[in-house]
This record gives C-alpha cells, sequence and structure tokens, in this order.
C-alpha cells in the first residue's frame, strides 16, 4: 500500500520501518573538541561522497548531546563495525556519561577515537555542515584510512544482519536455460549450500510471522520475555541482538496493545501476551517439524552434530573488554 507523506496514516514509525528495508553497515563515529570533550554515536548514515577530494558523509540528529562536539571538532573518525561488534555498537548507542572508560581505544588524527578489530576506519578533516532538517549532515574530508577486510555489521528492518554473498542465492537450472558448470563445484560446495537453505528456510517463515499481527523483532521479544521474565531493555537488548532503540520500541509497542507489564525493572507477559507468545512458539515448532519432516530422525542426529562442530569452531564472540 502506498503511503503519502500527507494521508493519515503517516506517521514516523511507518516512515522509518519503511526506511528500514535499506540494509546499511553500522558506524561509531567519534571526535574529541578544543577542550578535550570525547564524543562517540553509533550511526548507520555513513555514506561516501567523492572520489576527488576523498568525501565521505554521515548526519546527526540536532537535539542530541553530542551534537556540540562534532560541530566544533576539527576532525573525527568513522569506525565501520565489524560483524561481531554489535556489543560495541549497543554501547555506544546507550545515553551516559562517560562512554570510553569502560572500552580500549586509540587516539587518531586530531585526538578522535578509533577502535581495534573494526572492518575499516576513516580519519577525516571535518570539511562541511549541511543543514538536513531535524539533523545536520557532516562532511569529512580521508586523511587516513585503514582497510582490515574483516564482515562487516549490517542493520535491516530493525535488526542487525550479517553479510552473505549472493552468488549462493539461486543454483544453475537447466529449466532457466543457465550454463551447468561440467564438474558441478559450485553446486556441491557447502557452504553455498547452507546459505541456500538458511534463505529458503526463512523465506518460508516470515508471512507466517506477520500473519500474528507482530513483526519479527515484536516476535522474539515475546519469547525472550516468556522464557526469561523480569528483564529490562538492557537484558533484552543483549537476548534479541539488536540496537537499543529497537528494543525499546518494540517494548512501547508490546505494553501499547497489552502483550506487557512492566514489573520492577523488567517486564513480564500479561494473559493476552502469553497467548501470543504461546501462538509464535507454535508457529515457530511447526515450520520446524515442515521443514525437516522429510528427514529421519538419524539424519537430523547427525545434521545437529555437524552444526554444533561448525560452531565450536568458529572464532570466539569479542565483547567489550
Amino acid at each position: 500500500m502506498t503511503i503519502k507523506t500527507g494521508d493519515a496514516d503517516f506517521n514516523s514509525h511507518a516512515f522509518r520501518r519503511a526506511l528500514g528495508n535499506f540494509a546499511t553497515g553500522v558506524t561509531i563515529i567519534t571526535a574529541r573538541n578544543a577542550d578535550g570533550e570525547l564524543v562517540g554515536a553509533t550511526a548507520s548514515s555513513f555514506n561516501s561522497l567523492s572520489m576527488d577530494p576523498p568525501l565521505i558523509l554521515w548526519s546527526c540528529i540536532k537535539a542530541s548531546r553530542g551534537c556540540p562536539i562534532f560541530e566544533t571538532s576539527t576532525h573525527f573518525a568513522v569506525n565501520v563495525l565489524a560483524s561481531d561488534q554489535a556489543e560495541l555498537s549497543n554501547h555506544f548507542a546507550r545515553q551516559q556519561e562517560d562512554k570510553f572508560s569502560a572500552i580500549e581505544w586509540g587516539e587518531g588524527i586530531g585526538g578522535a577515537p578509533i577502535f581495534a578489530d573494526c572492518a575499516a576506519r576513516f580519519q577525516c578533516e571535518s570539511y562541511q555542515k549541511i543543514d538536513g532538517g531535524d539533523h545536520w549532515i557532516f562532511v569529512g574530508k580521508v586523511v587516513a584510512f585503514d582497510d582490515f577486510g574483516r564482515p562487516p555489521l549490517c542493520f535491516h528492518q530493525g535488526s542487525y544482519s550479517t553479510l552473505f554473498n549472493h552468488l549462493a542465492a539461486e543454483p544453475a537450472s537447466k529449466e532457466r536455460g543457465d550454463c551447468q558448470p561440467a564438474d558441478g563445484r559450485l553446486e556441491d560446495h557447502k557452504f553455498f549450500q547452507m546459505l541456500r537453505a538458511i534463505r529458503a528456510y526463512q523465506d518460508a517463515y516470515q508471512p507466517k510471522v506477520s500473519a500474528l499481527e507482530v513483526n519479527l523483532i515484536e516476535s522474539r521479544l515475546l519469547l525472550v520475555v516468556q522464557d526469561l521474565p523480569v528483564l529490562g531493555a538492557e537484558g533484552l537488548t543483549r537476548h534479541l541482538n539488536v540496537p537499543v532503540h529497537e528494543t525499546e520500541e518494540a517494548l512501547q509497542n508490546m505494553q501499547g496493545r497489552g502483550f506487557l507489564a512492566a514489573q520492577g525493572d523488567g517486564f513480564v507477559l500479561t494473559e493476552l501476551g502469553r497467548a501470543k507468545a504461546d501462538a509464535a512458539w507454535k508457529l515457530s515448532h511447526a515450520h520446524a517439524q515442515e521443514a525437516f519432516a522429510d528427514f529421519s530422525e538419524d539424519q537430523l542426529k547427525s545434521f545437529s552434530a555437524v552444526l554444533r562442530g561448525l560452531i565450536e569452531q568458529g572464532s570466539p564472540h569479542k565483547s567489550l573488554r
């Protein structure tokens, strides 16, 4: 359904959700002003602007507490986060007095803090500030950069995501007249097979979730609160693996619809919420049964063992130090 900006159905929540279909990377922008004040902000508005001169841009809400520091700093740094740095992203998205005391960081050009283990880093001279409605658009001239080549942390439809190569999206098909590789190595590659399997599973599951009249984040929130009641927004964010503001928005929506109630510093399900959570669990279980119905018990045990082995081979999760 097309919503026009003058329609009664137009609201900032719906607009932001539509914008969320444009997947972005996640960055932490940092700076230090002449008085030595530090600022760091999680932002997905980073983008390239020019190759000659080398310019990048990002935007900051004017009302934010740290915006005056960005406005007066001679330099700023763009830390492009890697896929295992969601906790660092959430740390800098929270409102707190000193964001830098609990973490390790280095001093970049102009004193802007830079972080290790990122996907990339761009150190910039402040070049231009442009009025962009309720945001300032900051343009920076890149004076140094690092390309570490690590898989990036992505943001899509309100959740953190990881990036997979699109080569695995569709296998070759004789029916479509695709050219078939003689040795079939691509078709037999286990990594590509896993990616196609995940996509097929998700593509079949997501339409079913929408029938519950909750989005994926709200569905996951109900299930987490059912298993781990009386958690606050901070604890729920860690289990949901979404940005802090998405947890807060989902909590507000679920309370407004009567699914959650505040209890102490946390949240519990109402009777209506328990019924919705039970429906979500039932849907998830039924989808899994349907997806694996054609496999024997021995095949599923072997499949689980292989997955556990692959997980154990992976690098350990990196948290704030």
